[in-house]
């Protein structure tokens, strides 16, 4: 278990701060920005997720002994340099959009506001954040309007590094996920844990209906048994036999569309009317629409939630706009590079709201401020203020929170914004 942070970061980071140091330019104030210059190709919106992982995180963004002298030993940087990090803690503001809002191309979801010694070591630990878990975000948060109410399952811990994991789980949570495999996404975030057996259970047993009759006196008839290790048919009645009043039987490959209309039909003839069909098997948003008539009740999703179905980075990029002089006067910046400028300056933005509740754009100024109408809504908040961390937005139930406000944000977007084909973002951004 890491006791610091502090080297989740790139070498680079440091050897910008030790030649800052001697141009006597780490000390100017500055502003940098996390956005992204487009969403992933097919994408109507992203979803901000990982602010509360992020901002418990920079608490423990630290250089200790130990990683001062490892520092040394490597000569990353010089000893002057080292003296100084010795006795880092960010000590500036972090404003951004909430953990779950919708956000869109240039959209500044992140602002870190300090000295630029102390803002380019947070660099690459909110980049490795933002990107993974609002990519996860918003492939969840499509295959939550797929399912239309159905219940989701987080189920990708297998697909992805033991810390990702975690961090997985917590993201398609905040996108509305009901439950998750991972029990230390439950203990860490509060999130309903779900599971019950695999083929290798059924396996271990002498015969199928063994391994059924050891699951139910364990957990009793509202457990979930599995039914396609063998002949399903063969399976169900087995199972309906043992547990007339069967929680669920759940169905992990074949056509699932076909398997899962037959065992419904089986169920019903036996009288297992209320017993619930789940289905796992490489899900994704399309697979999950695909459905949408079938006789399923709920969903196990894994590999294609873990990895972002197809986007596993959301893009973000972070970037200084603004830096203080030393008359005191700032100074918008940007990069002039091909296909990959930004607008310099500082950012405020609103989501313009219509009289129907139903978002129409967002507003972006860039050392401006945009003028709100009645019904708009202001988008970014204070996450740490003079190297505080506002304890709102970290947690357990600052993760329902963000929860709630996800639902909230993309309650407002336009129905066609919603689909799952390729088409232009939900609402149009406004440059001013």
């Amino acid at each position: 278990m890491l006791n610091t942070t502090a080297l989740l970061t790139d070498r680079y980071e440091l050897t910008m701060l030790q030649a800052a140091r001697h141009a006597g330019t780490a000390d100017r104030r500055c502003v940098f920005e996390v956005f992204t210059r487009h969403l992933p190709t097919g994408r109507r919106y992203g979803v901000v997720a990982g602010t509360g992982r992020l901002l418990e995180l920079i608490n423990d963004f630290r250089f200790d002994a130990e990683t001062i002298a490892w520092l040394r030993e490597e000569k990353v940087v010089d000893d002057a340099t080292l003296d100084w990090l010795a006795s880092y803690k960010f000590s500036g503001n972090i404003s951004g959009y909430r953990e779950g809002e919708i956000f869109f191309a240039n959209s500044p979801v992140l602002t870190v506001e300090s000295s630029f010694a102390e803002a380019v070591l947070l660099e690459t630990l909110i980049l490795s954040i933002f990107n993974s878990d609002s990519s996860v975000a918003a492939a969840a948060s499509r295959m939550v309007t797929a399912a239309n109410g159905r219940f989701l399952a987080e189920m990708g811990g297998r697909r992805v590094n033991e810390h990702a994991a975690v961090a997985v789980a917590r993201a398609a949570y905040i996108a509305g996920f009901d439950a998750t495999s991972n029990l230390e996404a439950g203990r860490s975030w509060g999130i309903k844990t779900m599971g019950t057996a695999a083929h290798s259970f059924v396996l271990l047993h002498d015969t199928e209906e063994q391994a059924f009759k050891a699951q139910l006196e364990t957990f009793g008839e509202q457990t979930t048994l599995l039914v396609d290790s063998f002949d399903i048919d063969n399976a169900v009645r087995k199972a309906i036999a043992l547990a007339p009043n069967l929680g669920a039987v759940r169905l992990d490959s074949g056509d699932l569309g076909v398997e899962a209309n037959r065992v419904r039909a089986l169920l019903d003839s036996l009288g297992a009317t209320k017993t619930k069909i789940t289905v796992t098997n490489d899900l994704d948003e399309f697979s999950i629409a695909a459905l949408a008539t079938a006789g399923v009740d709920s969903y196990g999703v894994g590999t294609s939630v873990a990895t972002g179905s197809g986007a596993p980075t959301a893009g973000f990029v972070y970037k200084l706009v603004s830096f203080e002089n030393s008359d005191g006067s700032w100074h918008s910046v940007a990069k002039k590079s091909s296909q990959k400028t930004n607008i310099g300056g500082r950012k405020h933005a609103v989501r313009r709201i219509d009289a129907n509740g139903t978002a129409t754009a967002e507003v972006i100024g860039s050392e401006v401020r945009v003028e709100k109408d009645a019904n708009d809504r202001a988008l970014t908040v204070s996450f740490v203020e003079a190297g505080v961390v506002n304890s709102d937005f970290v947690g357990i139930e600052a993760t329902r929170r963000a929860r709630e406000h996800h639902k909230l944000a993309k309650a407002e977007l336009p129905l066609q914004g919603l689909r799952l084909m390729r088409g232009d973002a939900a609402i149009p951004t406004e440059l001013i």
